[in-house]
């Protein structure tokens, strides 16, 4: 029976080991589809980029986002091999536990057996029986005899079912094996597409270093543009706030019991503001594609000495890809500048989101959008990369964009 309990406590204890597992190598198999489903978005800006313009830093940095997938593919790959390693050791134990109570409880049952054949003489039986010293003691025997036939049958069942549950355990572990063994051929095979992919960073890398003059020139051009566009961004920021001061001001001059009411909005754009701020880290992203060069400061992807600074986030993506408001708003400003395309700004209150590198403007000024409503298509770049530039402000003060978009 002690062994009995033992094998009750080994299962009970993989059984919880084996759902809390299952769960986490279901999330990792989730993941991993969503790994999956960005390379194939990736490798589809890849073919574009590289059609438009082969060796470009688009190009590069399309290519840098394929072999980080690729090295997160790996991992999720590796992390589920690791999940079935654990589990198959359980299961080891498992069946080690049901071969042993398998053997002793063959054990109890065959001195059974024997004990029961010594007793199936009816001689032997009723001599047993009438050697009791008192009537009573009698019937306790002949129920004995009745209990331990029960047992024996019970015995007999509890080793069929042993038997069962080990085939069983024995079938489940070889499936995992084999599942463990098919993912460690996956992973070899992506391991060597990584390999190919880094000889691929590597040849293109060498290729735009024999650029470096004509790369370096484009970037002060680019620079120098993007210094006017901030500009732009800021004046354009700073009127609305002060417009919106000036409509409070007015407000509380009309408003005879409220004349030291300071508040720069409107209730509506007060409420809209506390929506927004309450949406940190859940708005949808204003277009598909890959974060191609985040928020701050960073080095740049291949000139050596040039440190990038930026007040927003870029989105490589693909040709004619929709740009989406990430959330209810105001359209305050459309512009066209000259190498980005046209620009979008839509108010949220106190909240401001920057749409740059737009074509086929669906909005006007002063019309207003919801969540997820289109604004345009992304254009393409000098280089003929599709990309978007995309930031968020508080007032006057730039916000990192990731820290408001939801994960993907």
């Amino acid at each position: 029976m002690n062994a009995n309990r033992s094998v009750l406590f080994i299962l009970f204890a993989s059984i919880s080991f084996f759902c809390s597992a299952q769960k986490s190598k279901n999330q990792l198999q989730q993941e991993k589809q969503k790994n999956l489903l960005r390379i194939k978005e990736v490798e589809k800006i890849i073919a574009e980029t590289s059609t438009n313009k082969k060796n470009t830093l688009g190009e590069l940095a399309a290519l840098n986002q394929r072999i980080q997938e690729q090295e997160s593919l790996i991992s999720s790959i590796q992390t589920e091999i690791n999940f079935l390693t654990k589990e198959i050791g359980e299961d080891n134990s498992i069946i080690t536990a049901l071969e042993e109570d398998l053997i002793k409880m063959k054990e109890e049952y065959a001195a059974m057996l024997f004990a029961a054949q010594k007793a199936s003489n009816s001689a032997t039986r009723l001599t047993f029986y009438f050697s009791s010293s008192t009537f009573d003691q009698m019937v306790m025997r002949m129920r004995y005899m009745n209990q331990y036939g029960t047992l024996r049958k019970l015995q007999a069942d509890q080793i069929v079912k042993t038997q069962n549950q080990l085939a069983s355990q024995i079938q489940t572990t070889e499936i995992k094996r084999n599942e463990q063994n098919a993912l460690l051929l996956d992973e070899e095979e992506e391991k060597k597409q990584l390999d190919g992919l880094k000889q691929k960073q590597k040849t293109l890398v060498k290729q735009l270093e024999k650029q470096e003059k004509q790369l370096r020139q484009e970037y002060n051009e680019t620079k120098k543009a993007i210094a006017q566009l901030d500009k732009m961004i800021e004046d354009i920021i700073r009127e609305e706030i002060a417009k919106a001061e000036r409509e409070a001001k007015a407000a509380a001059a009309k408003n005879k019991n409220k004349p030291n009411n300071t508040n720069t909005q409107s209730p509506e754009m007060v409420v809209l503001s506390a929506n927004f701020e309450q949406n940190k880290n859940k708005l949808g992203w204003p277009t598909n594609g890959f974060v191609a060069q985040k928020f701050g400061r960073q080095n740049h992807p291949l000139l050596k000495g040039i440190v990038v600074e930026s007040d927003g986030i870029r989105i490589q993506t693909g040709t004619n890809e929709p740009v989406k408001a990430v959330f209810d708003g105001e359209i305050r400003s459309i512009s066209i500048t000259p190498r980005f395309g046209t620009s979008i700004i839509i108010k949220h209150g106190t909240y401001f989101t920057i749409y740059v590198g737009l074509q086929q403007v669906k909005v006007k000024t002063g019309q207003k959008v919801k969540t997820n409503e289109e604004i345009g298509f992304v254009a393409a770049n000098i280089e003929g990369i599709s990309e978007l530039r995309f930031q968020v402000f508080k007032g006057i003060d730039p916000q990192d964009p990731l820290l408001w978009l939801r994960d993907k």
